[in-house]
């Protein structure tokens, strides 16, 4: 006959009183969280507490468990440190600043643009006030949120009108939802594209109601497939700007100059997705060049559409440029309202529009094009100064150099062109290599007071400095001391 299984029978020398939760609240040290995080957290966190530590110590048979009994009081500031820990924890924030050592200035999964001090000050000033949005203070009466931005977008960039939502792909949702719904839209193979996040060109033309009409190979597509593709069904002759990747080879496509007279012949509108989208020549900052939004309109485009946060420099948006007639009609359109961005969006992107007035002041003032524009000896410098510091700090198991490397604009700009950068190169020593070093440093790496993000490629972490600003220097070389084991 089977006998049943003896339960373990505590020592007594290991006892263990457990507090109440009232004992543990009326405790001095309980104060102070109370203070922090209001009465109802720290009670669930205490009464938590609790209950995992009698649960632990009953299945691991560790200790006699009292809750009836008098605790020492000793033990109560200890548990209720354990309390502030688990409330630390839970109320820690989830969006946090880290240190963009990628190489890729535009880093989608980092916030994309940076924006300068006086889109920073207006944001605040945002916050803290009520603002007239749609408050026409010429007038008295309702305004349009527009207003605040379409004067300095139309000087900008040569339109008749402009309007914003909240990124880019809502611009090309609502435009092709405006203009388009239940007809058909003319794009090339070789524009159908794909961006982040396995988002499609034809399912947002699906989603806005368009009849997707391919034309063309691939690699190449003639002016003469968009004349054959024109019928009764024909809404829009769309072209997209291939900002994420290149085709090279044997490749035809057609340009905007050449395609607007026939648009305008057969009276569709010609529509263009520029995707990153800048407002200036980058040539004249020693960056190739990439066409502007200016360029595209005086070529013949209908409207264009872009972006604010890529290499605009500004709040993550939509813009929609071009002809009146359309921006009109994309503004009745109910679906505006639901894409429309808010005041601290306006309020960041009207400064940073305002900066483009002054192109000769723009690589000092505009964060992102400095950023792209950083000298790579000054970089290289950095790097000189950090290695010993970073060195110190991984010990043996780790080498690190100061070594040149190229980055990349990011965010779909110019795919293919790199900037030569300098930064720090860290490799796993001979002898000292378990497993994944490398992996596991760059979660070290992650888990310090600000996080620092690399990249590991060919066997090496690699902390491209482009991004690492020298008044940020100092802060970034102090918590390498507190890199954890």
């Amino acid at each position: 006959m089977n006998q049943p299984t003896a339960l373990p029978v505590p020592s007594p020398a290991r006892s263990i009183h457990l507090p109440s939760v009232d004992r543990m609240l009326a405790c001095s040290s309980c104060a102070a969280l109370i203070a922090t995080y209001g009465r109802a957290q720290t009670v669930d966190a205490a009464r938590a507490l609790l209950a995992d530590k009698r649960a632990c110590l009953l299945a691991g048979a560790d200790a006699a468990v009292d809750a009836d009994a008098d605790a020492a009081v000793e033990d109560i500031p200890a548990l209720n440190a354990q309390v502030g820990a688990r409330l630390a924890l839970a109320n820690r924030a989830q969006l946090k600043p880290v240190y963009n050592l990628t190489g890729t200035v535009l880093h989608t999964n980092l916030g994309r643009a940076l924006l300068p001090d006086a889109a920073v000050q207006a944001v605040v000033e945002a916050l803290q006030w009520p603002m007239n949005l749609e408050f026409d203070l010429d007038t008295g009466k309702r305004g349009d949120r527009d207003d605040l931005v379409e004067d300095l977008l139309r000087e900008l960039t040569g339109a008749e009108a402009a309007t914003v939502v909240n990124n880019n792909a809502a611009a090309v949702l609502l435009m092709l939802n405006t203009l388009a719904m239940g007809r058909e839209v003319v794009i090339s193979r070789g524009e159908l594209v794909e961006i982040g996040g396995a988002f499609r060109i034809p399912d947002v033309m699906q989603r806005a109601g368009a009849t997707l009409r391919e034309i063309g190979a691939t690699n190449r597509t003639h002016r003469a497939d968009y004349a054959n593709a024109l019928g009764p069904q024909t809404a829009l002759l769309m072209k997209v700007h291939a900002s994420n990747y290149s085709i090279t080879g044997f490749t035809k496509s057609v340009a905007v100059a050449e395609l607007a007279p026939l648009a305008r012949e057969h009276h569709v509108p010609l529509v263009v997705d520029l995707g990153s989208g800048t407002l200036v020549d980058l040539e004249r900052y020693g960056l190739p060049h990439e066409t502007t939004v200016r360029e595209t309109i005086a070529a013949g485009a209908d409207l264009v559409t872009f972006s604010g946060d890529k290499l605009l420099g500004g709040p993550q948006c939509g813009i929609i440029a071009g002809r009146a007639d359309l921006i009109a009609q994309i503004k009745k359109n109910p679906l505006k309202r639901a894409l429309r961005v808010g005041k601290l969006t306006l309020a960041a992107l009207a400064p940073v529009l305002a900066l483009y007035r002054a192109p000769d002041l723009l690589a000092e003032r505009l964060t992102t094009l400095r950023l792209l524009t950083r000298r790579a000896d000054a970089m290289q410098r950095q790097a000189v100064e950090l290695q010993p510091l970073l060195q110190h700090a991984l010990g043996p198991s780790y080498g690190v150099t100061a070594q040149a490397m190229l980055s990349q604009i990011g965010s779909g700009a110019l795919p293919v062109d790199q900037l030569p950068s300098y930064g720090l190169a860290v490799r796993a020593s001979p002898g000292c290599a378990v497993g994944n070093a490398l992996g596991r440093l760059e979660q070290r790496l992650r888990g310090l007071p600000v996080p620092v993000i690399g990249r590991i490629g060919q066997d090496t972490l690699w902390l491209d400095l482009r991004c690492l600003e020298e008044s940020q220097q100092p802060a970034f070389a102090a918590q390498l001391e507190r890199l954890p084991p």
